[in-house]
């Protein structure tokens, strides 16, 4: 339960940080442009918001758990009273009279920003006036336009508005990179480095590796990183691989449909560097505790096998789940032997000494002018790792692996680590800008196509084309996000 929190609250911080911005992106253009903006809120607020704030005669007001705003609009009527329907049967709808409404009604003053923060998570949004989108129905259009709204500028006034979300998360993001190579630097283990070589998943032991290979070269280019092999095997989809085994080499050639058949086979753990199994710390009330183990013990054996690789070790542990086990150690020196009984876990319960303790690690330091070009290129990489990794998305398999909110917070660590969250938080924005760009209707790519239309013709879209545009991306959207969390909730149930 304590991990599940972490990560949530690490998850639900990052994507409040790259709403906010992403929002205030907008709506810095839309005051640029003299544009009023009616709403800006942290979260989603049906009904009713968490708080809510604004500037009232040069005095803020603030309210708490408070109903929404009554809206602007009120029903139309005919000479004899009788509310106005349209040929659909819908409300005709007209705007109210500002001056009939009490001295102190927020609507009083639409020049001003409603500020905010609602209480369902998933998202965030900047209502600006005069525009078509999920806050405004086709009848709030049906005036003329106002010398405010960004209906009455230019598109390329508009363009800019609409850009501003996704430009704000591009240079977030490379910001952040930026500011993370100068604080903590980038450390990496060379492939070159890794002594004990690497470990392999099954669908990968099934294709020719075996645990210990290391890989020297893919497709007749020299690997210098663990986290290249994934790219270059998976996205890429190379196939032809020279491993280093027991000093020889040898080449493999993987099949045509690999990527797809590990993505089928759901294996955590593509590709590891193996390592020693030695302990660092051990959990209180832990079958390594009964047993008395300590800090510093380095496990050579179970049950009589010459074992001291963890990945060897921990498969031999969870294949011996809830029973009497004999675990050989070493102890300053001394071969030691102690019966352990484990649970059903398949775990001693210790903490163990990281990888960069037995193999040697690259570690690049940047000054503070170095770390912005190294920032922005890291951007750059990171963005092309994730749109070539989109094609996976449209397979068979690719389908399947989609994942919602629950799969990203499983990205954060089980503890809080301020690098790692800030390296996160700066994909997410890579993500969010990316995804935000695709043009269709409802994301800033779907504005950004429709300005592009009219520049090019020289009309505008009518605004009842807008709206069922904008219902036809909301229902995509949902539909995607309901999927995804779907699948996060049947993989939680089913794994």
């Amino acid at each position: 339960m304590e991990t599940f929190l972490i990560r949530a609250a690490q998850l639900i911080l990052s994507l409040s940080i790259l709403v906010v911005l992403h929002e205030l992106g907008h709506f810095a253009f839309a005051r640029l442009f003299k544009v009023r903006v009616e709403k800006f809120y942290m979260f989603f607020n049906p009904n009713f918001s968490l708080i809510r704030a604004k500037k009232i005669n040069g005095k803020w007001e603030i309210k708490f758990l408070a109903k929404n705003i009554p809206s602007t609009e009120q029903q139309k009527k005919d000479a004899n009273g009788n509310d106005l329907l349209d040929a659909k049967g819908r409300p005709v709808m007209e705007p109210i009279s500002l001056t009939d409404l009490p001295e102190g009604d927020w609507r009083k003053y639409p020049e001003n920003t409603e500020w905010g923060i609602g209480w369902l998570p998933l998202g965030g949004y900047c209502s600006i006036s005069g525009m078509v989108d999920e806050t405004k129905s086709i009848s709030q259009m049906a005036s003329e336009p106002q010398p405010w709204e960004y209906r009455s500028r230019s598109v390329w006034q508009r363009l800019p508005i609409i850009i501003g979300g996704v430009l704000v998360n591009f240079i977030l993001a490379m910001v952040i990179y930026a500011a993370v190579l100068f604080t903590w630097g980038q450390e990496y283990l060379p492939l070159k480095n890794a002594k004990y070589g690497l470990n392999f998943s099954q669908i990968l032991l099934d294709n020719g590796f075996k645990n210990g290979d290391n890989i020297v070269k893919i497709n007749g280019k020299t690997v210098e990183q663990n986290a290249d092999i994934f790219e270059k095997l998976l996205i890429d989809g190379n196939q032809d691989v020279s491993v280093s085994r027991n000093n020889q080499l040898v080449e493999l050639n993987l099949p045509k449909d690999f990527s797809q058949k590990v993505l089928a086979a759901k294996e955590p753990d593509f590709i590891s560097v193996r390592f020693p199994f030695v302990v660092e710390e051990v959990s209180a009330g832990s079958p390594a505790e009964k047993a008395k183990l300590q800090s510093g013990d380095s496990i050579i054996g179970i049950n009589g096998k010459q074992l001291f690789i963890f990945q060897d070790i921990a498969a031999e542990l969870d294949a011996s789940k809830n029973t009497s086990i004999h675990l050989s150690y070493i102890r300053k020196g001394q071969t030691m032997l102690s019966e352990i009984q484990l649970n059903e876990t398949g775990k001693l319960g210790v903490g163990v000494r990281s990888i960069a303790s037995f193999l040697q690690t690259k570690r690049i330091q940047y000054g503070f002018f170095a770390s912005i070009p190294a920032g922005i290129n890291l951007g750059l990489e990171k963005l092309t790792s994730y749109v070539k990794g989109l094609k996976l998305v449209f397979t068979k398999e690719g389908s399947k692996q989609l994942g919602g909110f629950g799969s990203i917070g499983k990205m954060f660590p089980k503890t809080w680590d301020w690098q790692i969250f800030w390296s996160m938080t700066a994909l997410l924005s890579v993500i969010l800008a990316f995804m935000n760009f695709i043009p269709i209707p409802m994301l800033d790519g779907g504005y950004v196509l429709f300005l592009i239309y009219e520049m090019i013709t020289g009309k505008k879209p009518n605004d009842k084309f807008l709206e069922y545009a904008q219902t036809v991306g909301m229902v995509l959207l949902f539909g995607l996000l309901l999927y995804a969390n779907l699948n996060d909730l049947f993989k939680a149930i089913f794994k």
